[in-house]
């Protein structure tokens, strides 16, 4: 576990590099460098973004100058409000809670324009078991001097897709077409049929091949919440992890990171974690099974793996692109109807009477 003097060590190192600029401010930039005046207690202490790890390349810090720390502190406040390690907590407590757990909060600044700004931001997952990190892609607007971020499941979220230069016109359309489609996580109880419904995702690989699976339906973060998530490895699509239907893909640990998430239309995305050899995506359209990178150990967002796998979940959208984790008990992914387990990790799936538990391999089928 890293102590706090540790991890403010590594990111005033990384800081001169121009890779990455460590929050609370960096008032004067150049593009091979970035330096971070020292804040007062006071700015310090009243700052979301004290203590938050911020990853800006030059020429984005460049763009936004003094202006940067502003917009790193409105999307901080949103992503410390959403983040359910930290309800509760003052921003500078949850931060330092997380870190003492040797977790960071980070903030990806990505793309900027004017008065527009986009990026990722998580929350990491412990490091001491196998769970898996939150997350959101965010954009920003500043109006009035003032930057308003919004985090998917935001208002200012759904009300920035629609105007942000950002955002180009095949990934509107997609994420349009999921917030169109309300999806209903709470009729769990009702009757399997149209809810079974995923509009044809498939398994993360190629049709027709096979992986095995590993790990039953359990919840994304392997403790609480929906149990959204399975765990493949093996089999013969050569470990090469692929899209589970079209749509846009975001490298949410950025380039080199193994977790991606892709906005499929009609209401679902999936996430992909631990993945290796990745391909970089920032809101990218990419066609059903698009190599997304192969089964790995990789931990970009804190959690552990214990042999090469993928983490595949899956997500649902409502009206207000408020996207959480949802079950999938009773629903039909890459032609296997899956159903949860007496406990996590142990559900099977059945297909044409054929039940697969964990430790079979499973042919990924279109129809």
């Amino acid at each position: 576990m890293l102590s706090r003097t540790s991890v403010r060590t590594a990111l005033a190192a990384l800081a001169v590099t121009g890779l990455l600029v460590a929050a609370p401010s960096a008032t004067a930039t150049s593009r091979d460098s970035a330096t971070t005046p020292a804040a007062t207690p006071a700015a310090t202490a009243q700052s979301p973004s004290a203590g938050v790890t911020v990853k800006m390349p030059s020429a984005v810090a460049d763009r936004l100058g003094t202006d940067r720390r502003a917009l790193v502190d409105a999307v901080s406040a949103d992503v410390l409000s959403r983040s359910h390690d930290a309800k509760g907590l003052a921003p500078k407590a949850a931060v330092d809670k997380l870190a003492d757990e040797g977790r960071k909060v980070v903030v990806d600044v990505r793309t900027v324009s004017r008065d527009w700004a986009r990026g990722v931001a998580y929350v990491e997952a412990p490091r001491t078991q196998h769970g898996e990190p939150e997350g959101w892609l965010y954009i920003a607007h500043r109006k009035d001097g003032r930057w308003v971020s919004g985090l998917e499941g935001d208002r200012e979220f759904a009300d920035h897709v629609a105007k942000s230069p950002l955002v180009g016109k095949a990934e509107r359309q997609t994420m349009t077409a999921y917030a169109q489609r309300k999806a209903t996580p709470q009729a769990q109880t009702s009757s399997v049929g149209v809810l079974a419904n995923t509009n044809g995702l498939l398994l993360p690989w190629m049709p027709d091949y096979y992986m095995t699976l590993t790990g039953g339906a359990h919840s994304h973060t392997g403790s609480t919440g929906y149990w959204s998530s399975l765990d493949f490895a093996g089999g013969n699509a050569s470990g090469r992890v692929r899209s589970s239907r079209e749509g846009t893909a975001t490298s949410m640990c950025g380039a080199g990171g193994g977790w991606t998430r892709v906005i499929h239309p009609g209401g679902f995305s999936t996430d992909y974690y631990h993945m290796w050899n990745t391909t970089y995506y920032n809101g990218t359209s990419i066609a059903r099974s698009a190599l997304l990178g192969n089964i790995g150990t990789d931990t970009c967002a804190g959690g552990s793996a214990t042999g090469a796998h993928v983490h595949w979940s899956l997500r649902t959208y409502d009206a207000n692109y408020n996207g959480q984790y949802t079950w999938l008990n009773g629903r039909t992914i890459g032609g296997w109807a899956w159903w949860n387990g007496s406990s996590q990790y142990t559900g099977c799936a059945t297909r044409l009477g054929v039940t697969a538990c964990p430790g079979t391999a499973i042919y990924n089928r279109t129809g």
